[in-house]
């Protein structure tokens, strides 16, 4: 991260709302709740498999998403929201607003 992005809030938060996907991901656990994988790919039209565990990686590096595992056999997981990916609710709820407005 470039020396002024480490500093900048604003630069730091577009670096993970800002990929491509990621607001939807979030989205969809303000909106469901726990999540699967297939739950994501099936809600979210477009984005392929390699993206999107790409993105939950970063997410779950982020501290914004948990993974939790199944007692099941293959292993099976769902991931949530952490505190701090709740604490962007508003965030998502100011685009999804912005987004009806200027559609």
């Amino acid at each position: 991260m470039e020396k002024d992005q480490q500093y900048c809030p604003i630069a730091r938060t577009a670096i993970i709302i800002g990929s491509r996907w990621t607001a939807q991901i979030v989205r969809e656990l303000i909106d469901h709740g726990p999540r699967r994988f297939q739950d994501f790919a099936d809600a979210i039209e477009g984005i392929g498999p390699t993206t999107l565990s790409s993105r939950l990686k970063m997410l779950e590096e982020a501290g914004i998403v948990e993974r939790h595992f199944y007692d099941e056999h293959p292993p099976r997981a769902h991931y949530v929201l952490t505190e701090k990916g709740h604490r962007m609710k508003d965030i998502i709820g100011a685009m999804r607003n912005w987004g009806n407005l200027y559609r």
